[in-house]
């Protein structure tokens, strides 16, 4: 059974050169695809045409209109369905496409998504979850910058999304879930992750609830799913990818340092290059925007073919594996969990 995904051509740094490469390679990982191609055509056509193949699964819808990444959302919001990123999200909604990838600006796309498609039922915000690597294994964060701030009910719906989403992608039968806190005590934190805390604990889900964990314990593979709000995610996600290019800037300053230097880095290219797959963002390219009535995928806005390539892929894997229906079916199985939750006593 064939599936159909949009694409807005137009976002990103390198669209729509890496969006149509990146579609090619997702091709040929997932030859029962097809895809939907929103922009400039006099741009996205030939390049499109370089892709024979690509070319027989492929439709491109012209628009002059693009979303940038200095729009504001309420800006995204005004130029409206007329933009790449708009009609792409319009297809899904339309039910013209199973799921959408955009590399464009998150904030356009996670508020034009959200108008366009609404939330699941049982849901009250949308999450940006990402898979990152960790020293065991890997682990799904969330959020990463869709709420600012979150009460108690934001954060026990993103620990079920990102349960579900663990057990789809990653393939773990029984997930594990912590909620990012300042420390492991049961008295830390502030009210609202104590009373996700609690309720996490009591849910009538088979959840393993790991409890708090800190941020160096999320790198060290504590958790499977790591829960907190939106400000704190993006600053952790952003704070771990500057370390990283820091590190890497001082690996390379170190083995040009000296002939002895260069020396070793040839005895040890191999292993470093191990360490490079791991960690590798592109092979983590493709935040989910979890919660909402589609599947819709934001690619880093800086990657190249390969990256937005994976982003596909992981719309493609949420698809087959009919992730949205298994968030219903778990919010569906809480019963009473739609209204408010009840409050624990502050210790």
């Amino acid at each position: 059974m064939g599936l159909t995904i949009a694409l807005d051509a137009m976002g990103g740094d390198g669209a729509p050169d890496i969006v149509v490469r990146g579609a090619d390679l997702a091709r040929t990982r997932s030859p029962d695809a097809a895809f939907l191609f929103y922009g400039d055509q006099a741009r996205i056509a030939p390049l499109v045409d370089h892709y024979p193949k690509l070319k027989a699964v492929s439709q491109i819808h012209h628009t002059d209109v693009v979303v940038s990444g200095e729009d504001k959302p309420s800006m995204a919001l005004r130029k409206g369905r007329g933009s790449s990123m708009g009609l792409a999200i319009d297809a899904v909604k339309r039910g013209e496409a199973e799921g959408v990838v955009s590399a464009g600006n998150t904030g356009a796309l996670m508020a034009m998504a959200k108008l366009a498609l609404r939330t699941l039922p049982g849901i009250t915000r949308p999450a940006i979850a990402t898979v990152l690597p960790t020293a065991v294994s890997e682990c799904v964060m969330l959020d990463l910058g869709a709420n600012i701030q979150c009460d108690d009910r934001n954060l026990v719906e993103f620990a079920i999304m990102g349960e579900v989403f663990a057990r789809t992608a990653l393939g773990l039968p029984k997930p594990s879930i912590g909620l990012l806190n300042v420390g492991e005590e049961d008295l830390k934190g502030h009210e609202a992750i104590r009373q996700a805390a609690a309720t996490l604990r009591d849910i009538d889900l088979p959840i393993e609830f790991q409890g708090f964990v800190e941020g160096d314990a999320v790198w060290a593979g504590a958790a499977d799913v790591v829960v907190t709000d939106g400000f704190t995610g993006n600053v952790a996600l952003k704070t771990a990818e500057g370390i990283a290019k820091m590190y890497s800037g001082f690996m390379r300053s170190a083995f040009r340092s000296s002939l002895s230097a260069r020396l070793g880095y040839l005895l040890s290219r191999s292993a470093i290059n191990k360490v490079r797959v791991k960690v590798d963002p592109r092979r983590y390219n493709g935040a989910m925007l979890l919660g909402l009535n589609g599947v819709v995928i934001k690619s880093h806005g800086g990657t190249d073919s390969f990256g937005f390539a994976n982003a596909i892929g992981v719309a493609i894997d949420m698809i087959k594996a009919k992730f949205n229906d298994q968030i219903t079916a778990e919010f569906d199985r809480l019963g009473s969990f739609g209204a408010p939750m009840p409050k624990v006593a502050s210790s």
